[in-house]
């Protein structure tokens, strides 16, 4: 087993290993966006910290778990999926349908949690902006980034979730 390492030293002229053995400076497109998703999911594990609601709690550790997951495949960590788009249409689908269909214009600051959930939200966006060049070279496939694109909506829809339990309580 190999020993357990929190600073390698392997970065300090600037580049970084990924998943399969490449290193690449550390301002890298990929590594620019792997990044970007993991403050992404810094801040999704901030909104489940302060998040007193069980069902939306574990939704968001789910979408943690996932993020996780898909900056492995873009970090190319060998045997790694593409976490599943369903999961995050589901989690829209399931807010418009406690919401009635109804639009919600939100201010990011209704609710605690709710802010906590647009900032993320507005990481995801970053990140899906960070993505359009790597799809333009093809160095990530169509399905990559609709997963991104879905990724700040369920956020979104989360924020309208939190929004509402909130004024309802």
């Amino acid at each position: 087993m190999a020993k357990f390492e929190i600073t390698t030293k392997g970065g300090d002229k600037g580049t970084t290993s990924l998943g399969n053995g490449t290193r690449v400076p550390k301002d890298d497109p990929r590594v620019e966006l792997y990044g970007t998703l993991d403050e992404c999911q810094a801040h999704i594990g901030m909104a489940r910290a302060i998040c007193p609601f069980e069902e939306l709690k574990a939704r968001l550790l789910a979408m943690e778990e996932d993020l996780g997951q898909l900056m492995g495949c873009l970090a190319l960590y060998p045997g790694l999926e593409l976490p599943s788009i369903a999961k995050l249409e589901d989690i829209v689908e399931y807010v418009k349908r406690l919401l009635d269909g109804k639009p919600a214009f939100v201010k990011p600051g209704d609710s605690t949690l709710g802010a906590a959930l647009h900032i993320a939200r507005t990481v995801a966006r970053r990140a899906e902006r960070l993505a359009v060049r790597l799809v333009r070279v093809s160095e990530i496939d169509d399905a990559t980034y609709a997963y991104l694109n879905r990724l700040s909506d369920a956020i979104y829809a989360m924020a309208l979730w939190a929004d509402r339990i909130a004024r309802d309580a």
